[in-house]
């Protein structure tokens, strides 16, 4: 039986051993995760299962692919989306090349909203989309370009709101329940496993998104990804981040401009 105090123990632990800040998840969603956790790699104990934690960095992986969250829609937040679509894109489409990177992806269903307000702009085919995330599962689905059919209606009225004049459905063939979206947009698409924590900056951007990711780590893991951002961004790129976070009080703050309320930030210096 694994209690509140041992998981406030473990969240302790990795924020001092490793970095990691869970302890703004769901108290519950975490210890449902990790009771799982425990059952699947069939630890005798919970104080076994906290000193294999503790002790292998392997380990720490599997518990991070495990526990992160992999929570994502198409189009989620709208009006971030209208603000790509009207003041970012037409900037980017003056480039002769376009790099865009999701750092964190999950799924992906971010990376293909961000193909389709491509496609539409006229720019997909000089664009590439990097798509990283620390969890190799979540990107075979990326590399798919499946979801859920069940869900394309929500994600069609999003896409309606962020300015989408198509019909969503355009975008994919319905097959068993799913949807899979078309190829020319997954062939823009470049899937790699990427810890923002240890891996180190592989190319320069001018945009890079990273939604709702940092709210995970503490002030020093989130300075630290903040600079690999930095020193992958070129000269007046841009940076987007989720809607609870802010480049406010971070190191990289003074080199970049807040553009609007959508949490996109522009590199001035």
């Amino acid at each position: 039986m694994i209690e509140d105090e041992d998981v406030e123990l473990l969240l302790n632990d990795l924020v001092d051993i490793y970095g990691y800040d869970f302890t703004s998840y769901s108290k519950a969603s975490l210890k449902r995760r990790i009771v799982r956790l425990v059952s699947i790699d069939k630890f005798p104990s919970f104080a076994e299962f906290r000193y294999k934690l503790r002790t292998d960095e392997n380990y720490l992986k599997r518990f991070v692919e495990e526990i992160t969250v992999n929570v994502t829609e198409m189009f989620r937040d709208p009006s971030f989306y209208k603000s790509l679509r009207d003041d970012i894109l037409p900037v980017l489409g003056t480039k002769p090349f376009i790099r865009i990177w999701h750092a964190g992806c999950s799924t992906g269903e971010e990376v293909y909203s961000m193909a389709i307000l491509l496609k539409e702009a006229g720019l997909l085919r000089k664009s590439l989309l990097y798509a990283t995330d620390l969890n190799p599962s979540v990107l075979e689905k990326v590399r798919k370009g499946i979801f859920p059919l069940q869900q394309m209606k929500q994600y069609s009225e999003s896409y309606i709101e962020s300015g989408g004049l198509k019909d969503f459905s355009e975008y994919y063939t319905a097959h068993y329940g799913q949807a899979k979206f078309e190829k020319e947009l997954s062939e823009k698409i470049i899937i790699s496993t990427h810890n923002l924590v240890s891996d180190s900056s592989f190319n320069e951007f001018d945009l890079i998104l990273c939604r709702n990711v940092l709210i995970y780590f503490d002030k020093d893991l989130q300075d630290r990804v903040l600079k690999l951002f930095d020193a992958s961004l070129g000269t007046l790129g841009y940076l987007a981040l989720g809607t609870k976070e802010t480049l406010k009080f971070s190191v990289i703050q003074n080199k970049f401009k807040q553009l609007n309320r959508e949490k996109i930030w522009k590199k001035i210096m």
